[in-house]
């Protein structure tokens, strides 16, 4: 059976500020964020099986990226969190619902490789996370693929 790739569009809308940065992105703004998830794998061969000829249902890979990635992000504030913001984070975590606070600086690139190890961790057997692209903008994006990663 032939390897096929599947690929589904997102968008989500999203603030950060980039903690520590030397240029205008240290300021909290936002972003209306597209992400293309690429899934690879064999279609079923099985008659009998209702998912007979689907690599991966788009439906079922919707509700992952939805869980992992769209409900937890969309509408959110993400900073990285530092011994300089903790008392800042703890204010906005206090007056909004959708602050992330993360480890990390969070820049398109660390976002897109979060993105696939959270959504290749839910992925069912036989499926595997090929590649993601992460357009912050219209004309600006990071892109993870498995391969570079193995």
């Amino acid at each position: 059976m032939p390897k096929i790739r599947l690929t589904k569009e997102f968008a989500f809308e999203m603030a950060h500020a980039l903690e520590g940065y030397d240029g205008a992105c240290r300021e909290i703004h936002g972003h209306s964020y597209k992400l293309f998830v690429t899934v690879i794998g064999e279609p079923s061969d099985r008659e009998a099986d209702p998912k007979y000829g689907m690599v991966l249902d788009f439906g079922l890979l919707k509700a992952i990226v939805g869980r992992t990635v769209v409900d937890r992000y969309d509408h959110a504030l993400v900073v990285r969190l530092t011994d300089d913001n903790e008392a800042l984070v703890a204010t906005l975590k206090s007056r909004f619902s959708k602050v992330e606070a993360v480890d990390y600086q969070p820049t398109c690139e660390n976002l897109v490789w979060r993105f696939a190890r959270a959504i290749a961790a839910e992925l069912p057997g036989g499926v595997a996370l090929h590649s993601l692209r992460l357009h912050e903008t219209a004309t600006s994006y990071a892109e993870w693929y498995a391969a570079d990663n193995a």
